[in-house]
């Protein structure tokens, strides 16, 4: 695992402005550093030592030096393809995965991503036709931005690299915030850095005389067939088992992060490694150490916890933002770090288990959708005329049940975590001209045409809130640590199995990840197959209440730089009501908070902590 950061154009003082650019994501790679520079190009790389540590060093080139890549990632069938371009008369130097895509991009040229099995970004300089090629994994489990101001193209693996760069023109882009506010992370290609785009996971880009070309190799697609409950149930076991062992491949330890649920129990019962970590909190009801403990010890393996108290929480904010890159109002965030700071203390890789939901059908929406099928039958005109009504009633139970079921799916859903409604970002609000949600949404949804709707709201999710969210904070938190975290469930060979289960094997009326569960029961020696996940409970709802939160956030609230973006009385007038308890705001007002927050580190800060 590694940060990578270059840029391609005329300018002559490259070697200094390359190791500013590579020093300020020095946290993804503190074991070593290398770079690549010529009249044309400059490549940066950082290290984190995980395969062939003695020789693994980077860029790296095939025979005749003519590719120079730097690549962030691991390959998992690395070995295969390896043996496959020797066939081909391919001559390799070392044991590494990353000399695989030299070789590869000999063999295959641009369709090199279509063969990987792994999680990559990478980037290939061709000395001979001076193109850089650039690619990013079927997931997007790893991150790759890149920006271009007239002849200066730049990519990097987090944003904040192109802040030593002097062609770099930082520009908050103000029109995505509504979407920030919906959604609670950004949910488009676009950033908060005007001219910053996040490259597309299953897309790749290759840039010559300055012409940017994109060709998308990877496309998630559903595709149900018609099996056995037993039959699927062997699928399950068989691919996980088999994707576990290929995200183990390593010359360091692998741990594991482990909560109580059934996601990462499942990885840690097959990967049996000797190390586990935890997180909780001194409030009973969000601390899940007992669960995982019980786990361990029947596993025979070792558990390390750790339990994170209110002002500990709170101080790191600002650190979290800064990692983030944008702003990211999941409290889990925060979590992630710890348990990933945790970990580093003792192992260079973890497992984790995110996906699980994404790809199986975890969340309670699917449940409750399968659940209440009967009000479907309910002629649309009726339904729709409940909608209305509801939607101008105040907020009670059971009221956003019939507002949803009253619409098109595609006209309210944006995913499991939406926050603010279109209504109220009118009222808070103070910036113009905003991208619409169903204009980010639309893509996804056209894709998905004639599918089921517990099928488009897969697709939603996985495209937003586990690409952009979920995926993009795990990142993030563990590379904060120096740590390398590793996704056994989102796998293209996974993903194969997972999109053709019936839906009936993913959700019915009384459970969620059904086959999954019941695949994951041969395995796990307790009964953590059976829990909900909690994922990283956060008591912020009731830390909210206490004077000093409350007054930190008031505080940010109030300053100068807040009437900027938002109607001040409004945000207060709901941190105040969910102080005294007449409505519960957190999440909204949390999410205002994260905003500010890492407004201040980039903007007012200009990017330190």
């Amino acid at each position: 695992m590694c940060g990578i950061t270059g840029y391609v154009s005329n300018e002559k003082n490259k070697k200094k402005i390359i190791k500013k650019m590579a020093d300020r994501i020095a946290h993804r790679g503190p074991d070593a550093e290398g770079f690549y520079t010529d009249e044309n190009v400059a490549l940066g790389h950082r290290r984190l030592s995980i395969i062939d540590l003695s020789n693994g060093s980077q860029p790296m080139y095939n025979e005749d030096e003519s590719l120079v890549v730097v690549f962030n990632g691991e390959i998992y069938n690395y070995p295969e393809l390896k043996e496959e371009l020797k066939r081909k008369k391919h001559k390799f130097k070392t044991k590494s995965d990353t000399e695989v895509l030299v070789h590869g991009y000999e063999e295959w040229g641009t369709d090199l991503p279509k063969k990987l099995r792994g999680m990559f970004a990478f980037a290939i300089w061709d000395k001979n036709d001076k193109s850089l090629f650039l690619a990013r994994d079927n997931f997007g489990i790893k991150p790759l931005y890149y920006y271009q101001n007239n002849d200066t193209f730049m990519f990097a693996s987090e944003i904040k690299s192109f802040l030593e760069h002097p062609d770099f023109n930082k520009e908050l882009n103000k029109e995505i915030l509504a979407s920030y506010l919906s959604f609670s992370f950004t949910p488009t290609n676009e950033t908060f850095f005007k001219g910053v785009y996040r490259l597309e996971p299953g897309y790749s880009i290759l840039l010559k005389d300055n012409k940017i070309i994109k060709n998308r190799f990877y496309k998630i697609e559903f595709n149900e067939k018609k099996e056995s409950y037993e039959d699927a149930i062997k699928e399950i076991s068989n691919v996980m088992k088999d994707s576990v062992e290929h995200h183990m491949l390593s010359d360091v330890e692998v741990g594991s992060f482990l909560s109580s649920g059934i996601d990462s129990s499942y990885l840690v019962s097959l990967a049996r490694p000797d190390k586990t970590y935890t997180v909780g909190y001194d409030i009973k009801e969000y601390n899940e150490i007992n669960y995982a403990k019980d786990l361990t010890d029947k596993l025979g393996i070792e558990n390390t916890s750790k339990k994170i108290n209110k002002e500990e929480y709170m101080k790191i904010i600002p650190k979290i933002m800064y990692h983030m890159d944008e702003p990211s109002s999941d409290p889990a965030a925060v979590a992630l770090y710890f348990v990933s700071n945790l970990a580093s203390k003792d192992v260079k890789v973890v497992l984790s288990g995110e996906g699980a939901d994404e790809f199986f059908g975890g969340y309670n929406t699917y449940h409750s959708y399968q659940e209440f099928k009967f009000y479907d039958k309910i002629p649309y005109f009726i339904r729709h005329f409940f909608a209305i009504i509801a939607s101008h009633m105040p907020a009670i139970r059971g009221l956003n049940f019939i507002v949803r079921r009253g619409n098109k799916l595609e006209d309210y859903y944006i995913g499991v975590n939406r926050v603010f409604s279109k209504q109220e970002i009118k009222h808070i609000l103070k910036v113009d001209n905003q991208l619409s949600n169903k204009e980010i949404t639309a893509p996804i949804y056209e894709e998905q045409k004639g599918k089921s709707d517990i099928v488009k709201m897969q697709a939603i999710d996985i495209n937003f809130w586990l690409i952009k969210d979920i995926l993009q904070k795990a990142d993030r938190m563990t590379m904060a640590n120096s740590l390398e975290g590793r996704v056994p469930f989102i796998d293209k060979e996974v993903f194969s199995v997972a999109s053709s289960l019936p839906m009936e094997y993913k959700v019915d009326k009384t459970t969620t990840k059904k086959a999954l569960r019941e695949a994951a029961k041969g395995v796990i020696p307790n009964e953590s197959y059976k829990k909900k996940k909690l994922g990283f409970p956060v008591p912020l709802r009731a830390w909210m209440r206490d004077d000093d939160v409350y007054s930190e956030i008031k505080k940010t609230f109030e300053s100068d730089y807040t009437k900027e973006f938002f109607n001040q009385e409004y945000i207060i007038g709901m941190l105040d009501d969910h102080k005294n308890e007449k409505k519960d705001c957190y999440k909204k007002v949390w999410t205002i908070y994260c905003f500010l927050k890492w407004y201040e580190i980039f903007f007012i800060n200009n990017g330190n902590i």
